[in-house]
């Protein structure tokens, strides 16, 4: 009995919005306006199984549907089957952020950053996603915390600018 005291579960996700900040929806809405490609630019997208497709498609019927842990969960499952997959990385980072858990998104933006491109839409989403976060912690940081916050706002704004890279000239 005493050694059941002693287990503890994982800390649950805080699941109120940040004071004066975006909520947690509106930020993935920005992340993924972010990830809207221009007829001009270069854009990269990986060929990837049935079976990741399908988890990614059931996970992104369930965020419509407001159920953020349950497509979470998907995602893991679709990560499970292959982690190295930047597009499934950056759509669970998000689900991270829908569900409050900005530590694990912030940890799977920038996995997905190591791994994949470093231009075009997907490469914006993963800096946008690091800004909003870094936003939402500003909101409730205290004076000591907000340089270093208002720095990292200002970095993942300059590396989402660099994502943009015109398309090579087709002839």
């Amino acid at each position: 009995m005493l050694l059941a005291g002693c287990a503890t579960q994982p800390a649950a996700p805080d699941l109120t919005e940040p004071p004066g900040a975006a909520t947690r929806v509106e930020m993935v809405e920005t992340i993924r306006a972010a990830g809207v490609a221009s007829d001009d630019e270069l854009e990269v997208r990986p060929l990837r199984e049935g079976a990741v497709e399908d988890l990614r498609e059931r996970a992104q019927a369930l965020q419509a549907q407001g159920d953020y842990p349950q497509a979470a969960a998907l995602l893991d499952e679709a990560l499970e089957r292959h982690g190295a997959d930047p597009t499934v990385l950056q759509e669970r980072a998000e689900a991270a952020v829908l569900v409050g858990d900005f530590d694990a998104a912030e940890r799977f933006s920038r996995r997905a950053i190591e791994i994949g491109t470093q231009v075009g839409p997907l490469c914006r989403r993963h800096w946008t996603l690091l800004e909003q976060v870094a936003q939402a912690q500003l909101a409730g940081a205290d004076a000591a915390e907000s340089a270093g916050l208002q720095s990292r706002v200002d970095a993942a704004r300059r590396e989402r600018e660099a994502c943009t890279v015109a398309a090579p000239a087709r002839y």
